[in-house]
């Protein structure tokens, strides 16, 4: 049993020509979308039994294959790491979709069954068409540059553990229950984060079990319960939640569909902020104490506080650097970078 009570915010009958996006990105909380692809012809095979939904995906697929991941009975869903944390639980591989929904289907209704699950597979490049019955809208300026990325997922029942992405999302639960546990990013100190790498799914997990947590070993979990969410999503539900924010996800039926939307705000000539971090780890983390400090208050002023604040003192034509970084700009920035990393 979750020790997290409290209750996602529900936006009930939404409809998908008609998603607030500009409040939804205005409060950069975590709100399930109640209803709004429960018109999807998949959601709706779904319904009728997870045989219907199987025929429906096949009869898009084109034969490519795609990245899978299988567990043997005893990590009862649970993606994660070996007893030592010397490797993974599970096996990665590639297969085609058709033939992971066939082993799915055959285990169906055993008992200490293998786990199935399809991983974060680009739609429109495994399921051509699929979309065009399928789909949300997105028309508000921010996708004007930055086209949301729709990938699918499909298993078994099985347990993400919580994990944070860069970029914001819609997740669609469209076959089976889901459930999410969400966590806003300043619980990174309370969630005990494992390794960098490897990790079961591509981004660093908490390692704590939240339903029966350890709080010898993580007692800064008992702050993260209070600031916890939990989200259950029906088939047709959606739920948006910003990037950065710890979710871990449940899929709770013996057949289960998960569609999300990723995008991005920021322009594609940022970099990663992962490349950022991994680069500090090498520059900074280990220096003395008092380098680090002041290292610190260099960050903050340059990179964490207001780009006005650095340049407003200057004149225009003396701010180089310090000016808006645009494409021309990111484009020498970058160059200095490998530059330095080569030397």
């Amino acid at each position: 049993m979750s020790l997290i009570t409290r209750k996602t915010k529900v936006l009930e009958a939404c409809e998908p020509d008609d998603i607030p996006w500009q409040s939804l990105m205005d409060s950069m909380e975590p709100v399930i979308l109640k209803g709004l692809v429960k018109s999807w012809p998949l959601v709706q095979a779904g319904l009728e039994s997870h045989e219907k939904a199987i025929d429906y995906l096949k009869s898009f697929y084109n034969d490519l294959t795609v990245g899978t991941f299988v567990g043997p009975p005893e990590i009862k869903g649970k993606f994660f790491y070996n007893d030592d944390l010397s490797g993974l639980n599970f096996e990665g591989r590639r297969a085609k979709m058709s033939e992971v929904l066939d082993d799915i289907l055959a285990h169906h209704g055993q008992e200490n069954s293998p786990t199935f699950y399809i991983n974060s597979t680009t739609i429109d490049a495994c399921l051509p068409k699929f979309r065009e019955h399928n789909d949300l809208q997105f028309q508000h300026e921010m996708f004007t540059e930055n086209k949301p990325l729709a990938s699918i997922w499909i298993g078994t029942p099985t347990l993400a553990s919580a994990h944070y992405d860069a970029p914001n999302n819609i997740a669609c639960s469209v076959v089976g229950h889901r459930r999410f546990t969400l966590f806003p990013p300043d619980q990174i100190f309370n969630l005990y984060p494992g390794p960098l790498e490897p990790t079961p799914g591509g981004q660093v997990v908490s390692m704590v079990d939240f339903d029966n947590p350890d709080f010898e070993k993580f007692p800064n979990f008992r702050e993260a319960i209070s600031a916890g969410q939990v989200a259950d999503l029906e088939p047709g539900d959606a739920l948006f939640y910003p990037g950065l924010w710890w979710h871990q996800v449940e899929a709770l039926s013996p057949f289960n569909t998960l569609i999300n939307y990723w995008w991005n705000t920021s322009p594609k000539f940022m970099g990663s902020p992962m490349n950022v971090l991994k680069h500090a780890i090498l520059s900074l983390r280990d220096r003395p104490e008092h380098e680090k400090q002041g290292w610190k208050n260099i960050f903050d002023y340059y990179v964490f506080g207001s780009p006005e604040n650095t340049r407003k003192h200057l004149p225009e034509s003396a701010w180089g650097q310090l000016g808006p970084v645009d494409d021309v700009t990111s484009r020498k920035l970058r160059a200095f970078v490998i530059n330095a990393l080569n030397r």
